[in-house]
């Protein structure tokens, strides 16, 4: 456990100049701790109100609802190539700064994955790591305060400013981890989805699988595509959620029954009379007939559909998968999430190859025992209450049932 560590009071940055001389100051630091604080409940893309930044001699908190304040020097140091940025869950940050920047931060780290290679279990909480490797505690009361109202109480700074002080001690620790383990570059295979912007703007016309509608019928799912994408598109535009432009119930059942004029958009569950005839419901209206129109050759296929010759894998065979995932999580000490999901240990049980379990540390870790597992080259045994994967004999395995 790390000693207690006295960190700089918190200092409001409420001035361009204030961001500009801050920023160029902790570009020169080898990492920046970081973390956000916005509100979102009425806007579709978050509006930020609180940028926390913890360097070696500074705890400051730049107040983004100033009427035009220059954060683009904020943009620079999370562009500065060799300052290593330090999130924790990254990914809500990572999407602000996107979307106000055009680019994602470089060259970052991101607690919480390293967290779960380092063997503190599946998506732990900032708090509980505070706990763990500080021995403190953080007041999260405050954790959904309005942050566009001002001024902030001095619980709120306290509570903003804690966001990236502890952090500064949690990444040390954790790095000290990772090398002893010699698991870096666990991390940072991990990372690198977080660079990718398409993993922060997913293309439109494939979130209608989000909706998870219970059918086989391909027209209607060409539809529903359509209708999503163009909700999708609309909330972007009106900055409004996409709840509140038209509810998913009201989506799946326009691409069922396909309006064809706003008569019969107005009898959908959800709709009202002024959303079907003023601009929107026009637009979505011309969304089902794009839908309608669609090739059939271009009809998605069901996301949960199995083709008729490739049958589920027995039960009792991914019950073994999962036992073995589980010791070799337990023993390596990292998130049974991060080795493998649900879905890949069906694939692997089909016997695909090009799957990331096999691939990296993943393979050394559990991929390939697994793979000797199905094959039968290998079974699993206790001894002395420990489970093992030992090589099979020379004798043909007893059928269930079978004397001996």
């Amino acid at each position: 456990m790390s000693k207690k560590r006295a960190f700089p009071a918190p200092t409001m940055i409420t001035t361009s100049a204030e961001v500009a001389t801050l920023c160029a100051k902790l570009q020169r630091e080898a990492f920046v701790t970081v973390d956000t604080e916005f509100v979102r409940e009425s806007t579709y893309w978050p509006r930020l109100c609180l940028v926390q930044l913890g360097g070696a001699d500074d705890v400051a908190l730049i107040d983004a609802c100033v009427p035009g304040i220059d954060l683009s020097p904020l943009a620079a140091l999370l562009a500065a190539p060799d300052c290593v940025k330090v999130f924790h869950a990254a990914r809500q940050d990572l999407e602000i700064f996107l979307h106000l920047f055009g680019e994602l931060p470089v060259n970052l780290f991101d607690t919480q994955i390293a967290a779960m290679v380092a063997g503190f279990g599946e998506q732990v909480g900032y708090d509980n790591l505070v706990s763990s490797l500080t021995g403190q505690s953080i007041d999260k009361s405050h954790r959904f305060s309005d942050w566009a109202a001002r001024p902030l109480s001095k619980a709120q700074i306290a509570y903003a400013s804690a966001d990236v002080t502890h952090l500064r001690v949690i990444y040390e620790t954790l790095l000290h981890q990772l090398e002893e383990q010699g698991r870096r570059a666990w991390v940072e295979d991990e990372l690198s989805a977080l660079g990718e912007v398409e993993f922060f703007r997913p293309d439109p016309y494939l979130l209608w699988k989000k909706l998870k509608p219970r059918t086989h019928n391909r027209k209607m799912l060409a539809i529903l595509r359509d209708v999503v994408a163009w909700r999708e598109e609309a909330a972007q535009q009106e900055d409004r959620p996409r709840q509140r432009i038209i509810r998913d119930e009201s989506l799946l059942e326009i691409a069922a029954t396909r309006p064809r004029d706003t008569m019969a958009l107005k009898r959908i569950r959800g709709v009202t009379k002024e959303f079907a005839e003023g601009p929107l419901g026009h637009a979505l209206l011309a969304a089902v007939q794009r839908g309608e129109q669609c090739p059939e050759e271009d009809w998605p296929e069901a996301p949960s559909r199995r083709k008729a010759d490739v049958p589920r894998p027995p039960a009792g065979v991914l019950a073994l998968l999962k036992v073995l995932l589980t010791a070799r999580s337990e023993e390596g000490r990292v998130a049974p999430r991060l080795i493998a999901s649900a879905e890949e240990l069906e694939r692997l049980a089909h016997g695909e190859s090009d799957l990331p379990v096999l691939k990296g540390w993943r393979a050394r870790l559990f991929g390939r025992e697994a793979q000797a597992l199905l094959r039968g080259e290998t079974v699993l045994c206790v001894e002395k209450g420990q489970l093992r994967i030992v090589e099979r004999d020379s004798h043909p395995p007893m059928n269930m049932g079978q004397k001996g």
